[in-house]
């Protein structure tokens, strides 16, 4: 039997879908069945992949930057059962003909979408044009959104149980759907915080954060480091700045003069250590962000949440008691002092708590079975023939 082909299709719009995507790849080179199966990952808003996404992604990027509100009243459209169906139709049927043709060039036993952009345009094309790829979809954020759910997708993957449940209660079916946690990549998870600190540069024991606003390196993070400095305690600061050239080149400019020590990252693999390092996590809620802390305890400071998804993902964290939400018009100063003096330890046990380490690995062994099902049924059924 020839080698099994997994096609996954991700969307570089921040960086959480790509790096769920390549969590799963990860955890499917690890499977012991791996040499019988090939796997791609394919940026669908890529330039190379389509001029058309690629242009859509930059506007969608400049929305979120200049006109937030908008993008709220998009998602809250978009939320509603008729008006997801609509808004998913829409771009599905714009972004089908470029399914198609990564269809026809990798030929996949499956496709797992982390995106619902691709998931949409993949269940058009194989309702409209047939095809025995079977199709997952897994959600990156903790709570449900009307544009990820189509009709006709065979797997689905979800943050929580109350995901799952909720998605039974639409009329999905409950086997159909599994609560497997984020999928992350599992480097460094186990590092101590000692051995963190050296690794990314710190000397000392000064309590640590840790700044992040995605792979954009996005939530006025500018604004941020000027409150910090306003904190009396020194403190030592690990800016992860992206992609965000003005950032990096602000963020390393104001280390020079800083009575803290401010240490300045580009775009990074070495998230993992850097949580690790870190006593608190001060971000924009993203659902791959929240999963990364989860897994290494660490505390969250969120602000600035994109309108939608993100407002949902820091209201899952607040409630499970692993995160502050600092709210428009509170002092970002005040609330880092109060919780490195008095919440550390507790929000680090509800991180905990909350942590899904082995979600890649159950991703990838529920693709496996499935992909092995389905081939299995396959063969039978040309042996009878």
């Amino acid at each position: 039997m020839e080698r099994a082909r997994i096609l996954i299709l991700t969307a570089s719009i921040g960086s959480g879908h790509t790096r769920a995507a390549e969590a799963i790849r990860a955890a499917l080179a690890a499977h012991p069945q791996a040499e019988d199966v090939q796997v791609d990952v394919v940026d669908f808003m890529a330039r190379e992949v389509s001029m058309i996404h690629y242009l859509m992604k930059r506007i969608y990027l400049t929305m979120l930057r200049f006109v937030p509100d908008l993008y709220d009243v998009f998602f809250r459209i978009a939320g509603k059962n008729a008006s997801g169906g609509i808004v998913r139709g829409a771009f599905a049927q714009v972004m089908m003909r470029t399914v198609g043709r990564m269809i026809q060039a990798y030929k996949p036993d499956l496709v797992v979408a982390t995106h619902p952009f691709p998931e949409g345009a993949a269940a058009l094309w194989r309702g409209r044009h047939g095809g025995s790829f079977a199709l997952a979809a897994l959600l990156t954020d903790y709570a449900l959104h009307a544009i990820w759910l189509v009709r006709g997708v065979d797997l689905y993957f979800v943050a929580t149980d109350a995901m799952a449940t909720a998605m039974a209660a639409r009329g999905f079916d409950p086997c159909a759907v599994y609560a497997t946690g984020i999928p992350i990549t599992r480097t460094s998870q186990l590092m101590e915080r000692q051995a963190a600190q050296e690794t990314v540069g710190l000397q000392g024991d000064l309590p640590t954060l840790l700044l992040m606003g995605g792979g954009l390196g996005l939530g006025g993070m500018d604004r941020t480091l000027a409150a910090l400095e306003t904190v009396e305690q020194r403190l030592a600061i690990l800016v992860a700045a992206g992609h965000n050239a003005a950032l990096e080149a602000h963020a390393s400019a104001l280390a020079r003069t800083s009575r803290h020590d401010i240490r300045v990252f580009s775009y990074t693999d070495q998230i993992p250590a850097l949580m690790r390092a870190a006593d608190l996590l001060i971000t924009k809620p993203g659902g791959l962000t929240i999963s990364e802390a989860f897994a290494a305890g660490l505390p969250l400071l969120l602000h600035d949440p994109i309108p939608g998804p993100e407002t949902e993902n820091a209201i899952y964290a607040t409630r499970c008691g692993a995160a502050v939400w600092l709210h428009s018009g509170e002092r970002m100063a005040p609330a880092v002092e109060e919780i490195l003096a008095h919440r550390i330890p507790e929000m680090r046990r509800a991180a905990r708590d909350c942590a899904c380490e082995d979600a890649a690995q159950r991703v990838a062994e529920i693709l496996m079975e499935s992909l092995t099902r389905r081939r299995g049924a396959a063969y039978g059924a040309k042996k009878d023939v």
